[in-house]
């Protein structure tokens, strides 16, 4: 059954059912969820983006985040987004949720001024999706096992070609795993 949704900034009375909403995409660890809630605290530069799909029942059927990184480039630091995490519900998914999500997410990034997006995912889910093989613009992975193709970033305007280098995860990501692939 294809559900009717809207999309808008997570509020704190979303917090259980965005907690529920990611036990149920990614199973019964903790992992995810705990990244969600040091996430909504993180004080960077950009601040973390946060937004929900609630179908006409008023359940949140879907989730993203959008948090704070760097590009290690030759000059400077540059600040950019990290896509992570996208959850949407299993009784939801097929029903182009999660590309809204991500459409939403990437024009809330580039309303922040934020030149780059990087996530970790499947390339043929997120690749028509408007994000590219991040190693064949110049970019490096945060770790050698991270696989290649998985290492993606979507340009936005502030983008310019000076701004390659080395991905940075922040702290928060690699104390909840991010960062810790394995060759399976």
């Amino acid at each position: 059954m294809i559900r009717s949704y809207t999309l808008r900034s997570e509020v704190p009375d979303d917090h259980d059912a965005v907690h529920a909403l990611h036990h149920a995409a990614f199973g019964d660890d903790d992992a995810v969820p705990n990244l969600v809630a040091d996430l909504r605290r993180l004080d960077a530069p950009f601040p973390t983006v946060s937004i929900v799909a609630v179908d006409n029942a008023g359940t949140v059927v879907g989730h993203v985040m959008l948090s704070h990184a760097w590009v290690d480039a030759e000059d400077r630091l540059v600040d950019v987004m990290i896509l992570s995490p996208l959850g949407v519900h299993p009784t939801a998914q097929n029903q182009g949720i999660g590309t809204a999500l991500i459409d939403a997410s990437l024009k809330a990034a580039a309303g922040l001024g934020a030149p780059l997006v990087f996530l970790e995912g499947h390339d043929r889910y997120y690749g028509p999706r408007g994000f590219e093989k991040a190693m064949s613009l110049g970019f490096r992975r945060p770790s050698l096992r991270m696989p290649e193709n998985a290492f993606q970033v979507a340009r936005l305007p502030g983008f310019d070609g000076a701004m390659t280098g080395t991905f940075v995860y922040r702290d928060v990501h690699w104390r909840h795993g991010i960062g810790r692939y394995s060759k399976g």
